[in-house]
């Protein structure tokens, strides 16, 4: 998730014309915190954003970034098992190669910023004469011989939170600290009016057959809070008609098995039924609205995580 925190910060350098260094995994070897494709960005004060272990090597990955910039040519690096920096050991007992690329005036962190405010699939190219910009997905492939790879990132999930209560205003908000998006609709004019004077996306609804408002794309996450459950077979209907990754739904087994007889007249099959996670969550008797919200999210973030999008969308 600190993928949107890096590119705002490497483009906040290059407008304010500081020199920095786009740092990617390009290859683990063992146990490691971060996955190939995650990035780190260094501008040429010492300041950076992100992180590529659990705090192990963040300030030898400085120091070595600092002395790309003075060399001015990229390069990959080994730290941990394998690397030539003996004193520099990853307590998991991995391995990691890392690729420094200066980007100067480049607006690659521009561009890749263009790709998530639209949420589409982007790539990060590394060259032999510079990082790039792709507007599409790129499988992971990294050849360490020659220091060139490509890496494709997909849109953040978003939550589509359709319910009352305050369980919606948690997980909203949690959802955002987190770094996703998250857009409401709700019938308790009073969550619109907290949620949207905090700056998040709410609509106020008061009827159930306001299904055109459910708008959501391959990355969404639709999460359904309703504790009067007659408010949502009908727009329940309509979210299996849209693409998403995930879709929970609050209550028991027992709401739960009342809720699928009543879409099932709706013509959902038994197979969608199925993808329905209910009770939501990954542990079940959340009382309390900050612990729904975050045993949610966890379920949420898993899902994304597992999800293998490219086979999804063909």
């Amino acid at each position: 998730m600190d993928l949107q925190r890096v590119l705002q910060f490497l483009d906040e350098c290059r407008e304010r014309g500081m020199a920095a260094v786009l740092v990617t995994v390009c290859a683990v070897e063992g146990s490691s915190m971060r996955n190939p494709g995650t990035i780190m960005g260094v501008a040429e004060d010492g300041s950076f954003a992100g992180s590529l272990s659990g705090g192990c090597i963040e300030n030898a990955v400085v120091a070595e970034a600092l002395a790309v910039l003075k060399a001015d040519i990229g390069r990959v690096v080994r730290f941990g098992a394998g690397s030539p920096y003996l004193d520099i050991k990853l307590p998991c007992g991995g391995g990691l190669d890392l690729h420094f690329q200066p980007v100067g005036s480049s607006d690659l962190a521009s561009q890749c910023l263009g790709s998530t405010a639209k949420r589409e699939p982007f790539s990060i190219i590394l060259k032999e004469q510079g990082a790039e910009h792709a507007a599409e997905w790129v499988a992971q492939s990294f050849d360490h011989q020659r220091g060139t790879g490509s890496f494709g990132h997909w849109p953040a999930p978003n939550l589509l939170i359709v319910g009352h209560g305050a369980g919606v205003e948690a997980l909203s908000q949690l959802g955002r600290s987190m770094g996703c998006g998250s857009n409401v609709l709700t019938p308790d004019e009073r969550i619109v009016e907290t949620l949207t004077n905090q700056g998040l996306s709410a609509i106020h609804i008061d009827r159930t057959s306001q299904t055109d408002l459910l708008e959501s794309d391959p990355w969404t996450a639709m999460v359904f809070l309703f504790h009067d459950h007659d408010w949502e077979i009908e727009l329940m209907t309509r979210a299996f008609d849209l693409p998403h990754f995930y879709l929970g739904a609050m209550g028991g087994r027992k709401a739960h098995a009342m809720r699928c007889e009543a879409l099932a007249k709706r013509a959902i099959t038994e197979e969608q039924l199925a993808t329905i996670r209910a009770p939501i969550g990954v542990f079940h008797s959340s009382r309390d609205p900050q612990t729904l919200a975050l045993s949610t999210l966890a379920e949420v973030i898993r899902t994304y995580q597992d999800a293998d999008f490219e086979v999804a969308l063909g």
